[in-house]
């Protein structure tokens, strides 16, 4: 069964691979606490991306299906992918985070974990919910983060994923949804979008400061050598490194 190992049961990261070898050796290096997130973006089906998910699955203890830069046009590939091959985890939008949790139970696929995408609007305490497919183009939906992560776990979500981290200014806001979380028995939180070596310690912090049971950053780009495509594994041991330093 595919799980999550997180680092003392608080922190693990999620970061993609080149491919299946790339995959394994960065895994190894983040001594299994990492989630290897597979696009589904990258698949024009469903079959296409049941299939090559299984092959990653096969020599990967904790795969994360993802979206892609977070678009909401990849909500449904990515929750059906999962429902019939049941990874460690899979990533969705807001809206379509109830959508992936019925089809995962109505497969058996009870042990995915499923996150819900929101966005910072530049106030702490408050969200922006309207992250799926027809919503990230209308009127924009802002409420608190108290209500948010009320909604999430009324849809079967298990995290919130906050996308994208920028300044010192979503890092508040971070902090207060990290910290709604805390206070309605969401036990993870997904901080992603323009994390590096240089303010990951800083974001896993405030995250276990504000009291979230588990934190799981994606680190993405910073850590892909742009000439060959491959996730360092050197930095992701730097990751890991930072991880023991603050847990």
């Amino acid at each position: 069964m595919q799980q999550i190992n997180f680092y003392r049961q608080r922190v693990a990261i999620n970061v993609l691979a080149k491919d299946i070898a790339n995959a394994r050796e960065i895994y190894d290096a983040a001594e299994g606490h990492a989630a290897i997130g597979v696009l589904s973006a990258q698949f024009a089906s469903v079959d296409e991306g049941v299939a090559e998910v299984e092959r990653w699955i096969a020599a990967v203890p904790s795969i994360s299906v993802g979206l892609g830069a977070g678009d909401p046009a990849q909500f449904y590939k990515a929750a059906m992918i999962a429902a019939r091959v049941h990874p460690a985890h899979v990533n969705q939008t807001f809206t379509g985070s109830g959508f992936a949790a019925g089809a995962l139970a109505a497969t058996g696929g009870i042990s995915t974990r499923i996150n819900a995408l929101v966005s910072p609007t530049g106030v702490p305490g408050e969200v922006l919910i309207s992250t799926g497919v027809l919503s990230a183009k209308g009127t924009a939906a802002r409420i608190s983060v108290d209500a948010a992560v009320r909604m999430m776990c009324d849809m079967g979500a298990h995290a919130a994923k906050f996308f994208p981290m920028g300044g010192t200014a979503s890092l508040e806001e971070l902090r207060a949804l990290a910290l709604a979380a805390a206070q309605n028995g969401m036990t993870l939180i997904e901080p992603t979008g323009g994390i590096d070596l240089d303010n990951f310690g800083m974001i896993l912090q405030s995250c276990l400061e504000a009291g979230v049971q588990q934190v799981m950053p994606h680190v993405y780009s910073s850590i892909i050598d742009p000439q060959t495509g491959l996730t360092r594994p050197e930095d992701v041991v730097k990751l890991m490194d930072i991880v023991k330093a603050v847990v």
